[in-house]
This record gives structure tokens, C-alpha cells and sequence, in this order.
């Protein structure tokens, strides 16, 4: 068995890499982003490919406790068929899971926090190795391009583990493992009392994943509450099991390698319709739940988990409010990138454009919100125009509902800029989409609500003033998680500011180049702020770590 000294030896650097890049936040990333050949090698692609493709069509190799029989719900949004099987956890399955996660937990908590950590650590590293198998696992269960599930599905969903892992680790090492108390007298000799204080564990964590970015959603909580000495139990949805199979597959074979009990995380797949998170949420014995969904059970779940710290992250409707430009054509290009990005159905798309109907000063004079409508739609066919280019940044669409959402919201209102299908070039069967914009009044309240997919709203209003006020109201009462200003005007720039201070809402200020608003990086942005009703919970921060242990003191004469 491999010393767990020498693992906590070979990750000490990294460790350390990344704890100074949480306090700097500073650019920082401990796993390459490109699928470049020249980073992972000639043979990397072909034998990622090789490794998908063996998973298909065969059983997952994988133990579930209270697992019964075989389960196979997923289908590619790429038409590509999968075919893999995996341990089904009925409802009824929901006590034995939970007994068996916690069987290890003791040994766990008592292997300390450097312990933990390492082994965190070499999960992850295990899994970078593998980034091409997991990539076209994301790919082929999310829709998302290949390229953006190698970024986003891998690289970036790794550095976001990492990231928790340093903010847990140094939240478990603020107090020491022991120490000597001495406390002088008037006469005679001091008071003294030798203390120990343990790391322990709230309990069993779960984590409930979400369908479009299974492992970005899923990583922070599930290293966070590893690290910290809970048992994790991952619920995948259904539609994107085998991200998070791989993922737990992997932990057990380094928790076993190390001599912990596999146990320690498991994964339990359910049928679609099934509702097994309800069941595992409100056991009495699972203290930590991490959610990524809907607002509806997010806020089921912080009424009715009660016996459990819930992390939510929902759904929140994100603003962009047009003043002014010094450059419009980047403005229409950023924000028809941000638009289109797979296809929309990311939590951080912008979805309401709020725009003066008088109109905005720019660049090329004072324009229109028809001209800006037009710069818009300039941009998505240079970006969309070529079905070779276009599929690699909307991917494909694997929720029939979020294709019905689209053709309900063309009715909604004037499109100004209509959706059409793209024929994907390698996949005949993808469902590809460009996105709609459809036209608002300011008195219809449709625009505060999340439409997920590749959907926006362009809203007239009677002026920036106005634009802030309509981006207040729809942050308080709806949230969002993504904010953006653009304007040539410091005093309207600072407005904005403040009115993402008081929403709680991150404001992006007139990106008009390659940074866009519905991306963020791990170690130096974070994602949420959990102080709007999008989210309870920020990525990553000291409160999304320090809530999953408590610190037990022992202490007796020295």
C-alpha cells in the first residue's frame, strides 16, 4: 500500500500553488485548458477516443450499495447511442447507501486534513490524466462542443475542485491539531492543560448534478466535502450519468489504493421521473446536500432538507444593461458569443438586454435600438454563418423541453432575430440551434423570467435610469448570476456598480473583446455570490467550505 506521507509530500507544491492563487487572485491554473497535442501528446486524442468508446454498449464496472439491477438512461444530444449500464438505486435502496457511506468515515476524520487533502489531490490528477475519455464523456451526454467539454467539462471543472480544496484545506488548518495551554497564577505553579482539536465532519454529503455541466457543478461541493472528511454520495441527473460515473470510479480506486474504504464515494443512478434525490436529501443521516437546478427544488430543498447544510445554486435571470459604447461592433460580437455559447444553456448566459428606445451614443453616432438589434444580428451570422464553425459553439440541444421552450418564446413577442437550425456536419441527428432574440415592451414581465436555452430578450425602456431600475427589481425578486454594463459614462459605470453591490449580483463592465461575461475563472473570479435568490452559495469562497466540519476540542491536565 502506498504511504499516504509520501502523497502528501508529492502534492505539497501544488497545494501551496493553489492556496497563494486563492489569496492572490491572481491568473492561475493547475491543468491545461487546450486538447493541443503539443501539450498532451500525439497519442492522447486517439487512445481518449478509445477509452470513450470501450464504455459503450457494456455494463460500467462499478459497485453500489443498495443497488437493483442495471440502469442505461441516457441518450446523446449527438445521436450517438451509449448504451451503458449502470447499478440502479431504487428509493428503497436510499437506507443501505447511506449506512454504507458512513462506515468509513471514522478512519476517514482520522486521517487529518493533509491526508485528506493529498488524496483529493491525486484524484484529481488521476482524473486530468484521463481528460480526453472524460471529455467525450461530457460531450456525448451534455451536448456541449467537444472543445468547450474539454475546457469547461475537464481543465476548468478540475481547477474548480482544486480551488475548493485550498480553501478547505486552509479552513481545517486555522486551528491546530494540539496545543499547551498555560495559564500563570498569583502563587504556585501555572494551570496547564494539554488540547487537541479534530477536524470533524458534519456527516454524508450528497451531490445533486445537473444535466449541462455535470462535473463543473458537481466538483466544487464534492472535493469540498471529501477533503473535510464526508462521505459523498453523487446523484447524477440522468440524462448526464457517466461524467460522474467516471469521476467516482476513479476516487474509489484511490481511496482503496490508499486504504480507505471505496464506500466512501458512491453514485447513485436514478430513472428518469424517479425523484431519488427527495428520499436522500431528507435522510436523517445526510448532513451536506450541494444542488445545481431548478429554482422549484432548490427552494424545496433549504425548506425541507432541515437536517442538512444545503448549497444551492439555481436559476436567476441575467441583465445586460446597453448605455453607451466606444465600440460597437465588439459589443455586438461579445454579446452574440456570450448569446450562443452552448446554445445558451449555461446558468451565466445573458438572457434580458435592456436598451434606452431612444436609443444609445456609439462609435459609428448615435444609434437605434433597431440599428443595435442589427449589429446584433450581424455578428451571430459572421459567428453562426458557418455550420463547421457554428456547431463548435452552440453543440446540440438534448432536452426536448428546452427546443419547445424556444418555439413558445418566438410567440412571445416581436423576434427581432430568429432562431434556425444548423446542420451538424459529423452528427445528422444533433438538434442545433441559433439563438432568438425576440422584442419586449417593458410592461411585460416575461422577461424576468429564466428562459433557459437560446433565448434573449431585447427590453426598450425609457432610459439607462430606468434600465438600472428593471435590473434591480428582476435581481431581487428573480436573481441572477451574471451581470453586465455597458457604457462610455463613469458616473453610469459607478451606478451600476452600486446597484451590484446592493443585488449582490458580479457585474461585468463593456467587454468588447474575448473575455465574456458568462465565463469565470477558478482561483481569481467567483461564481455567484450566494446574496441573491439565483444561488445561496458562491464558488468559491471561504463559506462554501467552512460549514461541512466542525472542530471538536479534547483537552486534559498536561
Amino acid at each position: 500500500m502506498p504511504e499516504l506521507n509520501a502523497l502528501v509530500a508529492q502534492h505539497a507544491a501544488g497545494l501551496d500553488r493553489a492556496r497563494e492563487a486563492i489569496r492572490s487572485r491572481d491568473y492561475f491554473s493547475a491543468y491545461a485548458e487546450s486538447p493541443s497535442t503539443r501539450v498532451w501528446g500525439e497519442a492522447a486524442p486517439t487512445d481518449g477516443l478509445a477509452a470513450f468508446e470501450a464504455l459503450r454498449h457494456k455494463p460500467f464496472p462499478l459497485d453500489t450499495p443498495g443497488a437493483a439491477g442495471t440502469i442505461a438512461p441516457e441518450r446523446s444530444p449527438y445521436g450517438l447511442e451509449l448504451a451503458v449500464d449502470y447499478p440502479h438505486v431504487h428509493n428503497d435502496g436510499v437506507d443501505t447507501l447511506v449506512a454504507a457511506a458512513k462506515i468509513g468515515l471514522p478512519q476517514w476524520r482520522d486521517a487529518g486534513p493533509a491526508a485528506r487533502t493529498a488524496v483529493g489531490i491525486e484524484i484529481l490528477a488521476r482524473i486530468n490524466a484521463r481528460s480526453f475519455e472524460f471529455a467525450h464523456a461530457v460531450m456525448h451526454t451534455t451536448g456541449q462542443p467537444f472543445v468547450m467539454a474539454f475546457q469547461a467539462g475537464c481543465a476548468h471543472a478540475q481547477d474548480r475542485a482544486l480551488e475548493a480544496i485550498a480553501y478547505a484545506y486552509d479552513a481545517m488548518t486555522q486551528a491546530p491539531r494540539s496545543a499547551s495551554w498555560e495559564k500563570p497564577r498569583g502563587k504556585g505553579e501555572p494551570q496547564r492543560l494539554a488540547k487537541t482539536f479534530t477536524v470533524v465532519p458534519r456527516g454524508v454529503a450528497l451531490v445533486i448534478g445537473c444535466a449541462t455541466f455535470p462535473t463543473w457543478n458537481s466538483y466544487p461541493g464534492l472535493f469540498a466535502s471529501l477533503v473535510t472528511g464526508n462521505p459523498v454520495i453523487v446523484k447524477p441527473h440522468p440524462r448526464a450519468v457517466l461524467p460522474l460515473a467516471l469521476t467516482v470510479a476513479v476516487a474509489r480506486d484511490v481511496l482503496t489504493e490508499y486504504g480507505f474504504d471505496p464506500n466512501l464515494v458512491t453514485l447513485a443512478v436514478e430513472d428518469v421521473g424517479q425523484a431519488l434525490a427527495t428520499p436522500l436529501a431528507t435522510h436523517p443521516d445526510v448532513r451536506i446536500v450541494d444542488y445545481t437546478g431548478s429554482s422549484g427544488y432548490g427552494e424545496w430543498l433549504e425548506a425541507n432538507a432541515r437536517q442538512a447544510r444545503v448549497f444551492t445554486e439555481k436559476a436567476g435571470v441575467n441583465c445586460v444593461v446597453v448605455d453607451s459604447t466606444d465600440n460597437l461592433s465588439g459589443l455586438a460580437a461579445n454579446l452574440a458569443f456570450s448569446l450562443s455559447l452552448c446554445s445558451g444553456q449555461m446558468c451565466t448566459t445573458p438572457q434580458t438586454i435592456l436598451i434606452p428606445r431612444s436609443g444609445i451614443d456609439t462609435d459609428q453616432g448615435h444609434r437605434s435600438v433597431d440599428d443595435v438589434i442589427a449589429a446584433l444580428a450581424a455578428a451571430l451570422e459572421g459567428l453562426l454563418g458557418e455550420p463547421a464553425r457554428a456547431v463548435n459553439i452552440l453543440g446540440a440541444i438534448g432536452d426536448d423541453e428546452v427546443l419547445h421552450r424556444l418555439e413558445r418564446a418566438a410567440k412571445l413577442g416581436d423576434v427581432a432575430i430568429a432562431s434556425r437550425a444548423v446542420d451538424h456536419p459529423e452528427f445528422a441527428a444533433a438538434a442545433v440551434r441559433t439563438p432568438l432574440v425576440v422584442r419586449l415592451a417593458v410592461d411585460d414581465d416575461t422577461y424576468a423570467r429564466e428562459c433557459f436555452g437560446p433565448v434573449a430578450f431585447v427590453v426598450e425602456t425609457d432610459g439607462t435610469p430606468a434600465s438600472l431600475d428593471v435590473w434591480r427589481r428582476v435581481a431581487t425578486e428573480r436573481g441572477s448570476l451574471t451581470a453586465s454594463i455597458y457604457s462610455t459614462d463613469a458616473d453610469v459605470l459607478a451606478a451600476a456598480e452600486n446597484v451590484a453591490l446592493d443585488v449582490g449580483v458580479s457585474i461585468s463592465c463593456n467587454l468588447t473583446d474575448d473575455v465574456y461575461v458568462n465565463q469565470t475563472a477558478a482561483f481569481s473570479d467567483f461564481h455567484g455570490t450566494g446574496a441573491n435568490p439565483a444561488a445561496n452559495a458562491s464558488l468559491t469562497d471561504v463559506a462554501f467550505v467552512a460549514d461541512r466540519f466542525r472542530i471538536v476540542e479534547s483537552r486534559r491536565p498536561a
